[in-house]
């Protein structure tokens, strides 16, 4: 992580300088302290680069005098419109245009309005500076980044560096699952993973692992049929941050569950080879959530949280998985496993249930790049949000927007649950084809959570980034770590009750689609012109059945378990 300093605004000896500048300081008295200082080069620079403020906008002068190398320029936009994601961006971009450096300055006194505007902008910086590097052997020095340290400045430096202490805490825990992410999966298998995990004890995390024979004992049917045409075994790590001083009976810790399926070629529904080598980072939902844990410890939350992650090989072997074997799950319920490439959710259905019972906790919130299906749907953009409850929903968007981590919810139903029914247990782990597959997965895992509040992300848009973004470099983006955490900070850290279960209702629909030749119903089940990539847990049936119509009644989303 980059080295943070804070301190009173002074001419720096030496190095870069990187002025945030909105619209309307351009030829204000911020630009001319610093061009007095260095004999009117700002002002001539600013003019020769045309540079306004503009949102995103940049431009570099190179030995502006002073002894400095180089002065940055960063639009801020209009002031009005400045707030913390703004600071964060533009801190973003100041380490992006300073990767020839060795150190630098940032004058944040531009940036002003709230206390902790100067820590937001050094957050930004280093969440962009972060490089996962661990197996390059051959880069030229020239080619990497020499950017050791960055010194804000700022009217209140111990202010400021008190603002900073949470912040990098959550950047500690953003590293932590990029880190988990990027790693290879012929380093990063089940053990390893649950040994790294090990080191949250350091932070005063509580950590727990379960190997093979404890999760046949506890009957995991669902998740160790994904594991066991894998050479590696599975393991299940329970994270618990305890971070309350009282305990009452009748209190309930907060609990986030994630994938882990550390490579995934679908098994016996083996995937194409284009793109394959992304699988890798099917177990992002469990980076996140280890990230998570590292965040709220780091940063001593007053909250009690449960983290726990199901880690698994996807392979095929002789040992493997068939489509059509029929298991039974740790809440007693059977699955006809149709697709083996639907395993994430397998592996969460038996985690979810252990969560539910062993800690009955106020709310579940289970991450994972579980289907293809929600690329289709949202792009990289948003994250696919389902929810059995309104108010837990509604929560999880306002932290996604205040991060600029976007969640955007999906429907759930009766007639979406209707298309996981078998003919031979109690469900199947697909619908019964490719229409709206996302959502009949999340309507498998809501019958494992036993009518807890519950929300259920699906990241597969959002876990990697194929191109640089202001505080995201290209590849692992840790998305959810950030996002979760608002969510602990602002509506249960430090409360003694959790907010009301808010049950969502089933919306029905007037008219359906069922059995209409419409281009718009049927898209997701015509052959494209070009295959899709293999995407995590993509559970695609046969293609053209038309889906069920719903019936005209209006019932609860929430279910319970079939026994």
């Amino acid at each position: 992580m980059l080295d943070i300093a804070f301190a009173k605004a002074a001419l720096p000896e030496s190095g870069a300088l990187v002025l945030p500048l909105a619209e309307e300081d351009m030829g204000g008295a911020l630009i001319a302290e610093w061009d007095r200082l260095l004999g009117g080069h700002v002002t001539r620079g600013v003019a020769a680069a045309e540079f306004k403020g503009r949102k995103g906008q940049s431009a570099t002068l190179l030995a502006p005098g002073g002894g400095l190398s180089r002065l940055v320029l960063v639009g801020l936009g209009k002031r009005e419109a400045l707030d913390a994601a703004a600071a964060e961006a533009a801190g973003g971009n100041a380490a992006a245009a300073l990767g020839r450096e060795s150190v630098a300055s940032i004058d944040a006194r531009a940036i002003g309005g709230w206390a902790g505007a100067p820590a937001d902008i050094a957050l930004g910086a280093v969440l962009r500076a972060w490089r996962f590097d661990r197996y390059r052997t051959k880069e030229k020095p020239e080619d990497k980044p020499r950017l050791g340290g960055i010194k804000v400045l700022c009217e209140d430096p111990s202010a400021a560096k008190a603002e900073w202490a949470p912040r990098r805490a959550v950047a500690e825990g953003v590293f932590l699952a990029r880190e988990l992410v990027s790693e290879p999966a012929n380093i990063l298998n089940p053990p390893e993973f649950a040994d790294r995990l090990r080191k949250l004890e350091k932070l005063g995390v509580e950590v727990e692992v379960f190997g093979q024979k404890d999760l046949e004992k506890l009957g995991f049917g669902a998740m160790l049929c994904v594991s066991q045409g894998s050479a590696q075994p599975p393991r299940m790590v329970v994270m618990r941050w305890n971070g309350t001083d009282q305990k009452k009976k009748d209190s309930k810790p907060i609990a986030f569950i994630g994938k882990g399926v550390t490579f995934d070629t679908g098994g016996i529904s083996i995937k194409p080879a284009g793109g394959m080598e992304d699988m890798k980072w099917d177990m992002a939902g469990a980076g996140t959530v280890s990230g998570l844990m590292a965040a709220l410890a780091g940063r001593k939350a007053k909250v009690d949280v449960v983290g726990i992650v199901g880690l698994v090989e996807n392979m095929p072997s002789g040992t493997a998985t068939r489509p059509g074997d029929v298991v039974t799950s740790y809440s007693g319920q059977t699955i006809e496993v149709i697709n083996t490439d639907a395993e994430g959710r397998l592996v969460l259905a038996d985690v979810l249930s252990y969560c539910k019972k062993r800690f009955d906790p106020a709310f579940m919130v289970n991450l994972a790049t579980l289907t293809g299906a929600i690329i289709v749907s949202l792009g990289h953009e948003h994250a696919g949000l389902f929810s059995n409850d309104d108010g837990l929903a509604r929560r999880i968007e306002e932290a996604g927007k205040a991060v600029g981590e976007l969640a955007w919810r999906m429907p759930l139903g009766e007639a979406y649950d209707r298309a996981i029914k078998s003919d031979i247990a109690d469900m199947r782990n697909v619908g019964a084809g490719r229409a709206g597959g996302s959502i009949t997965a999340a309507q498998f895992l809501q019958r494992f959570v036993e009518g807890c509040p519950w929300a259920h992300l699906d990241i597969a848009g959002t876990a990697w980034s194929s191109k640089d973004q202001p505080t995201v470099p290209k590849g692992a983006t840790a998305w959810g770590v950030r996002l979760l955490d608002r969510l602990v900070a602002e509506h249960h850290e430090g409360r003694q009750a959790t907010p009301e279960p808010e049950p969502a209702e089933e919306e029905v629909a007037a008219v359906t689609g069922a059995g209409s030749a419409s281009p718009a119903v049927l898209s997701e089940g015509t052959p494209a012109t070009e295959p899709l990539l293999p995407a995590p847990d993509t559970g695609a049936g046969p293609a053209g059945e038309p889906a069920p119509v719903p019936l005209p009644t209006r019932r609860p989303a929430t279910r319970r378990p079939r026994r």
